[in-house]
């Protein structure tokens, strides 16, 4: 029982961490996906995608 709070915190800490990795990664995505979007519809295109016009 001497240990709990330490046990406590340390997978508290450790979920929060990994929560906030999570969250980070989903709205770092979204913002790629965003900037592409932008990129695009400026008429910059991705080279993978002129590799299968042919050119």
């Amino acid at each position: 029982m001497t240990h709990a709070f330490y046990v406590y915190a340390s997978y508290g800490f450790a979920a929060l961490v990994t929560v906030a990795v999570a969250v980070w990664t989903w709205a770092d995505g979204r913002a790629r996906r965003r900037e592409l979007a932008a990129l695009e519809a400026a008429g910059i295109r991705r080279r993978s995608a002129r590799a299968g016009d042919g050119e």
